[in-house]
């Protein structure tokens, strides 16, 4: 796939954005012209438009929470600290704007052991979230796979 150098269109620094040969556009920064940081994008059907900025995740975790725990992967984490048995408390690079925002949560172990594992919110900050694994809905343990999203806005 090549690229077309789109002249008359320029970055901060002059550089060309590229246009694709199949209509895609390359570039470093999106940035909305009524509303700087809100980019609109028209939704399935043509019909309705949802908001790019809204829409992203704006934190993420993958963590192994049992024998010295760590951090697989994640998004806008600076760290995580083990808080006792299945308890975990999670801080962001950059905090949210309010503690309203939305957090969806998933537990597992490596193995299939039995039972059902779950993950539960103890309490929302703006600087990070406090977890807490279960396990068959009893009292706290520590999970082998925890996976976190939140949704919301950055401070």
């Amino acid at each position: 796939m090549s690229s077309i150098h789109v002249t008359n269109v320029k970055d901060a620094s002059g550089n060309a954005a590229l246009v694709t040969e199949s209509g895609g556009v390359k570039t470093d920064k999106l940035t909305g012209i009524t509303t700087a940081g809100s980019i609109s994008v028209v939704g399935e059907g043509n019909s309705t438009t949802t908001n790019l900025q809204q829409g992203l995740a704006k934190a993420w975790l993958n963590l192994i929470g049992t024998g010295t725990i760590a951090i697989l992967d994640s998004l806008n984490i600076s760290g995580i600290t083990d808080d006792g048995t299945g308890l975990y408390d999670s801080a962001f690079s950059a905090n949210m704007s309010n503690n309203d925002y939305s957090a969806a949560a998933a537990g597992g172990e490596s193995d299939d052991s039995g039972g059902n594992r779950s993950v539960g919110l103890r309490a929302r900050a703006t600087t990070g979230c406090n977890l807490r694994g279960f396990h068959d809905g009893s009292s706290a343990t520590d999970l082998a796979d925890i996976c976190v999203t939140m949704h919301g806005d950055l401070a």
